[in-house]
């Protein structure tokens, strides 16, 4: 008995110890999840916003330059710099392929429509991840996801809208995105473990923005930006390295199943940045649709987690394009 009350006594401080320091990291992995998803949602608030001034190749070629300054530096500091015939490896390419153009479609989407429409039809990419994941990669998928899957879709329809007119050319370019996204993360996951994410994402920056260059003629041609654009596409830039740092921050501090569904902040951070700044109030259809998709990618997400199936991308969960 007394070994028992002894043992008994150090086990427990121990043990709620143990269940501090876990919710402590999970809430630090939640707060960073949601900031980097305020992070990628302000930076698309500025995108939207310089749009009415320049066209989306001079935004990426902009927004591209200062990106590459600046994760060029941060690859050299840790020495992630590595050869540029990396880009001849088909998964980075086929990577690269996906986010130039997401990140066409994308910009293009949120140029046209508000944000929050935008974001929740975004919503749907890990759902169609893992219909990607079943289709190319054989992974297994039960009923239980495939209805999950299916509901989302529903959600996406609900947002869409598509009626004797069609599907509107934005709503076809956002879902076009999230097409795109899918390649790129399913790519990613093929990508040698050696390569550092840096130089990946490196190679990515000055593909995207080499891509901007080549549409900017069809596009309008260049016009000098004024100070003021130049100074908030620097901030968009600053703004989605921030947000891949918390990312990476979040999934290293916490259990990804407790720090993943605030990846849906995104919608919440989009309605509001799409009030504030443009006037944007979401409509009862859209929040129908944005629920319905929520909804289906927490459940799918839940029944992932209870078969110990879940292996996300590289580059994050479900992430949005952003030309890095």
């Amino acid at each position: 008995m007394l070994w028992q009350s002894q043992t008994g006594q150090c086990f427990r401080p121990v043990l709620l110890g143990h269940i501090i320091l876990n919710l402590s990291s999970n809430l630090l992995g939640s707060l960073l999840m949601a900031a980097a998803m305020a992070s990628f949602t302000v930076n698309d608030a500025i995108t939207k916003a310089v749009s009415a001034e320049l066209n989306i190749g001079e935004i990426l070629i902009v927004r591209g330059g200062f990106a590459i300054v600046l994760v060029a530096a941060l690859a050299a500091y840790r020495d992630a710099l590595r050869s540029l015939r990396t880009l001849l490896i088909w998964p980075v390419a086929l990577r690269v392929i996906g986010e130039i153009g997401g990140t066409l479609t994308y910009l293009s989407a949120i140029s046209q429509i508000p944000l929050a429409n935008a974001s929740a039809i975004f919503q749907a990419l890990p759902l169609v991840i893992t219909l990607g994941a079943a289709l190319v990669f054989g992974e297994p998928v039960g009923w239980r996801r495939w209805l999950a899957i299916a509901a989302g879709f529903i959600g996406v329809l609900i947002i869409v809208r598509p009626g004797a007119e069609g599907f509107s050319q934005a709503a076809l370019l956002a879902l076009a995105s999230v097409g795109f996204c899918t390649v790129r993360d399913l790519a990613t996951r093929r990508i040698p473990k050696e390569l550092p994410t840096l130089f990946i994402t490196l190679l990515t920056t000055v593909t995207v923005s080499t891509a901007g260059a080549a549409v900017l003629g069809p596009l309008g041609g260049w016009r000098p930006p004024s100070g003021h654009a130049l100074g908030l596409l620097a901030v968009a830039a600053i703004l989605i390295l921030i947000g891949y740092q918390c990312i990476i921050a979040a999934l290293r501090t916490g259990d990804i199943s407790a720090i993943a569904p605030f990846r849906y902040s995104a919608l919440l951070w989009a309605m509001l940045a799409g009030y504030l700044a443009f006037g944007h109030k979401p409509d009862a259809p859209m929040l129908i649709g944005a629920a319905i998709i929520v909804a289906s990618g927490l459940y799918a997400f839940y029944r992932e987690r209870l078969r110990d199936k879940l292996r996300p991308a590289a580059s994050g969960p479900g992430l949005p394009p952003d030309g890095l």
